[in-house]
C-alpha cells in the first residue's frame, strides 16, 4: 500500500516538473533567469510562510547550520539559474536527460563532501552515465552549444545541492530547509537581477507564469519528499524515468522539437545508469 501511495506522490512531482518547466519556457523571452529566479523564491516563500504558520513549524526555524544552508542554495540558485537558461535553447528531452546526470555527479561527489567510498562499481556506472551524455549532447570539435553546456553545468548545481540536502536532512527539519531555500533564492535573486538597477515587472500575461512555477517547485519537492518517505528510493526514483518520455512527447507535439535515436539512445543510458545506481543503493 505504501508502495502506490509512493507512486502516486512520484506522479505527482513528475507533472509539478513539467508544469514548471512549460511556464518557464512561456516567460522566457520576457523575463531573464535572474527575474523568474527572484519571482519564483518570492512565491515560493509565500507559500511556506503560510504552511509552516498553519501547522504550527515557524518555531522550527534558527540560525544553527546557517552556513551550510547558505551554500546548498548558491548550488541550487546556480543549478536552477542555468536549467532556466537551458530551457528556451535546447529541445526539452535534451535538457531533462542532461538533468538526470544529477545523480551520477552525486555519485562522484559524496566521496569528497559526505565521506562515502568510491567503488570500481560506482566509477563503471558514472562512465555509462556520461556515455550517455556525450551521446545526447554530440559534443562537435570548434563548436561550443551554450544551451547544452548550461544544461550539463545545471546537474553539477543540482548534485552539489542535494549533497548538502543530505546533510541538513540529519539535523534541519523540512520547513527550516524550504525557509532557507526560498528567503535566501529571494535576496540572491533581487542581487543578481537588480545589479544593473532594472528588474522587469510581472506583466498581466506573464503573472500566472509565475504562480505556476513557484507553485510547481515546491509542489515538485514536496511530493519527491513525500514519496521517499513511503519507500526506498530504489522503487521511487525510476517512476521519476516518466518525466523524460512526457517531456519528450509535450516537445514534439507542442513545440514541434526533433526526437532522433541519438537523443533516445544516450537518454537510455543515463537512465540505466540510474537505475544501476539505485539497485546499488536498495
Amino acid at each position: 500500500m505504501n508502495n502506490r501511495r509512493a507512486a502516486l506522490w512520484m506522479i505527482g512531482a513528475i507533472f509539478s516538473f513539467t508544469s514548471m518547466a512549460i511556464a518557464g519556457r512561456a516567460i522566457s523571452g520576457q523575463l531573464d533567469t535572474f527575474e523568474i529566479m527572484f519571482y519564483r523564491s518570492i512565491m515560493g516563500f509565500l507559500i511556506v510562510l503560510a504552511v509552516a504558520k498553519t501547522v504550527g513549524t515557524l518555531g522550527e526555524i534558527d540560525l544553527k547550520h546557517f552556513r551550510l544552508h547558505l551554500l546548498r542554495n548558491i548550488f541550487h540558485f546556480t543549478g536552477q539559474n542555468l536549467w532556466f537558461f537551458a530551457l528556451p535553447l535546447i529541445p526539452l528531452a535534451q535538457l531533462f536527460a542532461l538533468e538526470f546526470t544529477s545523480p551520477i555527479w552525486v555519485l562522484l561527489l559524496a566521496p569528497i563532501f559526505l565521506g562515502e567510498g568510491l567503488t570500481l562499481r560506482k566509477l563503471a556506472i558514472a562512465a555509462l552515465g556520461f556515455i550517455g551524455v556525450l551521446i545526447v549532447a554530440r559534443p562537435e570539435i570548434g563548436a561550443v552549444n551554450i544551451g547544452i553546456l548550461a544544461a550539463a553545468c545545471a546537474a553539477i548545481g543540482f548534485a552539489g545541492a542535494a549533497i548538502l540536502t543530505r546533510k541538513l536532512t540529519v539535523q534541519n527539519s523540512l520547513t527550516k530547509i524550504l525557509f532557507f531555500l526560498t528567503g535566501l533564492q529571494i535576496l540572491f535573486g533581487l542581487l543578481c537581477a537588480g545589479y544593473d538597477g532594472d528588474i522587469a515587472l510581472p506583466s498581466v500575461a506573464t503573472a500566472p507564469w509565475l504562480i505556476l512555477i513557484g507553485a510547481a517547485g515546491l509542489a515538485a519537492h514536496f511530493c519527491m519528499t513525500k514519496s521517499l518517505s513511503l519507500a526506498p528510493a530504489s522503487l521511487v526514483m525510476p517512476v521519476d524515468f516518466a518525466r523524460l518520455p512526457l517531456i519528450a512527447v509535450i516537445g514534439v507535439v507542442f513545440y514541434g522539437e526533433s526526437l532522433d535515436l541519438y537523443l533516445v539512445l544516450g537518454a537510455v543510458l543515463i537512465l540505466l545508469a540510474n537505475y544501476l545506481n539505485l539497485k546499488r543503493q536498495a
